[in-house]
């Protein structure tokens, strides 16, 4: 049952009339008279409904230059990545404003993207309004079935938005019901506790995974999209509840809530993992392709096109780059990794030489020469365009016009069957860490080694790629650098760092863990580093050892020495790439006032709820003065 995604241009207007955001409450009129009561009157009308929500939650690489939704520029801030200059900052102060205009780099994970948050209902005003007129207008026009399945995707978009915003603010107002625009105490209501509302969000993704149709058509959501994604709102929540807030209870609560919509997914016999993973990211179509549950078609017939394979097409110049704390958490394809092996092949980091002994997911994920185009470290990102758009490199031809621009058709896999299965073996790994019952070895060739053998692509093979060994749980690598976090967990985490590389999960998973410590440069400093180079290489010779270069140019050796190219000390320049151009973001872990973890309201939402003579208390680790 696969989904497949395609906006059309032009969106039906009256069900877009609900709610803005110019006020930071629910406080918007509702529909007119004459459209509230003949809108509510077929399937069909409410099927156009809810197509209003799709580019809410289902965004995929989005169809304009716009960098704030495609996730090869989302996920630009996160442990994984180096930029030429300095590097993002988090929040560091409350803004004045937390609606539409506002600008911080904090993550929607229901936009997958990075945008200002707004303090904003009006979708889950859309969500309680439809849930509203299906029972009280349309019992009595649609069938069972019909109704049944309207209100569980009723009840998953509501969950789907409440747990962004608690993912970004933590506490916020909690309403089940229309607002009434005359109750000031309605409208102005104070944050409800996290728990209080993660726990209707639990009772919506339940109800909806009872109530949705299993297949609704390509173009709509079905039971196993909702039970997919739920897998993925219960696992933030279920290691949030365990890692921030200490809560063995909640926290089983949720995780046990992964692992049975998970199961829902995995007992289907619909998904399997067949195909090599670069073809994921640059198929033309992904329909009827058993790795996806979701997906987004695009088109250029129908003017649908996106432009993240430009951004991997070796025209651009690339700013944020994969970095070596990225590099070296990949694992040795004989199973190892590089720390404990006792390969000496696997110390040695030369691009050519990772290629051919590091995951399969390396070498399909970056180009396959190094490049100064990558300005921060010379490794090339190149998951998102397919291996022929890149022949013209060698045989001189002009890259075709689908790859640059806008103009980019390769389908967006929204939601794998790989990530519920990594979902579902760490929650069974964190629940076994609560007094659940052990992870075993069938659970682990059920999921980690499926996904590792999946099959490769003739060009890897031919690249000398090697399909990465099962995990064994009787030979885990134990690596120095997994800190206070079991073997099991720390492996399973690696595995999701090479899985979603580029992709909108890795700093969601750094905030669930509790580990933002990972993106501080002072305790982390290969999250400045790139590639090892030899800058005297035919590849970047040209590009790198020029007078412009001087007192920039920088390399790294194995023991942490640091050469800087002053013109005379070209033969000098092999190590890890390290510019000296490259600045540490400011300070964001122990900060009095700054709370990383979760955004804080900004000041005009709070004077607004004053003015009307209630409180809205500020976000915890925040400053609470206005």
């Amino acid at each position: 049952m696969k989904t497949k995604y395609i906006i059309s241009a032009v969106l039906f207007s009256t069900v877009l009339l609900f709610a803005s955001c110019e006020d930071y409450v629910l406080d918007r009129t509702p529909l007119t008279s004459e459209n509230d009561e003949t809108f509510w009157s077929s399937d069909a009308k409410l099927r156009l409904y809810v197509n209003g929500f799709l580019p809410r939650y289902f965004v995929g690489y989005n169809v304009t230059w716009g960098t704030e939704y495609a996730p090869h520029h989302s996920y630009n801030f996160n442990d994984d990545i180096v930029y030429n200059g300095t590097q993002t900052n988090f929040e560091l102060s409350v803004p004045n404003d937390r609606g539409s205009s506002s600008t911080d780099l904090t993550y929607i994970p229901w936009l997958e993207s990075y945008v200002g948050p707004n303090w904003c209902f009006s979708w889950i005003r859309r969500a309680n309004i439809m849930l509203n007129r299906i029972e009280t207008k349309m019992q009595g026009v649609l069938t069972e079935e019909q109704y049944n399945h309207w209100l569980g995707v009723g009840h998953f978009f509501r969950a789907m938005e409440y747990a962004g915003l608690v993912q970004v603010f933590g506490d916020v107002p909690y309403y089940d019901h229309e607002v009434n625009n005359a109750d000031p105490s309605d409208l102005y209501k104070p944050r409800t506790p996290r728990n209080e509302v993660m726990d209707a969000v639990y009772d919506d993704l339940v109800f909806a995974m009872q109530n949705v149709k299993l297949d609704d058509g390509y173009l709509n959501v079905n039971r196993d999209v909702v039970a997919a994604f739920a897998s993925r709102i219960a696992l933030f929540e279920g290691t949030w509840q365990k890692y921030h807030l200490n809560n063995s209870e909640r926290a089983k609560k949720f995780l046990q809530l992964t692992v049975e919509s998970a199961d829902r997914v995995r007992n289907r016999g619909t998904y399997d993992i067949v195909t090599d993973f670069r073809t994921l990211f640059n198929s033309s179509n992904l329909a009827g392709n058993k790795d996806v549950i979701m997906y987004r078609h695009y088109d250029m017939s129908q003017s649908i096109g996106h432009y993240v394979a430009s951004y991997c097409n070796m025209t651009e110049n690339r700013y944020p780059n994969p970095n070596l704390s990225l590099i070296k958490a990949f694992i040795c394809n004989d199973g190892s990794d590089w720390q404990t092996s006792t390969d000496a092949a696997n110390k040695d980091f030369s691009h050519d030489n990772l290629i051919k002994t590091r995951d399969p997911r390396y070498e399909a994920s970056f180009y396959k020469k190094l490049t100064s185009r990558s300005m921060s470290s010379c490794l090339y990102t190149v998951k998102f365009i397919s291996r022929s758009a890149l022949t013209y490199l060698e045989d001189g031809s002009a890259i075709a016009s689908e790859y640059t621009s806008n103009y980019n058709e390769n389908d967006c896999p929204l939601m794998r069957y790989a990530e519920v299965l990594l979902n579902w073996i760490e929650a069974k790994a964190e629940l076994a860490t609560l007094g659940g019952s052990a992870v075993s070895q069938s659970d682990i060739d059920l999921s980690i080694n499926k996904i590792r053998n999946r099959p490769l692509g003739d060009a890897a093979t031919a690249a000398g790629v090697k399909k990465t060994a099962a995990m064994s749980l009787a030979n885990l690598p134990n690596s120095p650098d997994r800190g206070d976090v079991p073997q099991l967990i720390w492996e399973i985490r690696r595995e999701r760092r090479m899985e979603f590389f580029d992709e909108p999960a890795r700093l969601l998973d750094l905030k669930r863990w509790k580990k933002l410590e990972y993106m501080d440069v002072d305790l982390n400093p290969d999250i400045m580093r790139g590639a090892w180079i030899d800058a005297n290489s035919a590849d970047l010779k040209t590009a790198l050892l020029d007078d412009s270069k001087k007192g920039i140019l920088a390399v790294t050796d194995a023991n942490g020495t640091v050469t800087v190219y002053n013109g005379t000390n070209a033969a000098q320049m092999v190590g890890f790439y390290s510019p000296t151009n490259l600045q540490k973001r400011l300070p964001f872990l122990n900060v009095t006032g700054v709370n990383p973890y979760l955004a804080p309201v900004g000041r005009n939402q709070r004077i607004d709820y004053q003015t009307k003579g209630f409180n809205l208390a500020q976000t915890e680790g925040w400053p609470n003065d206005l």
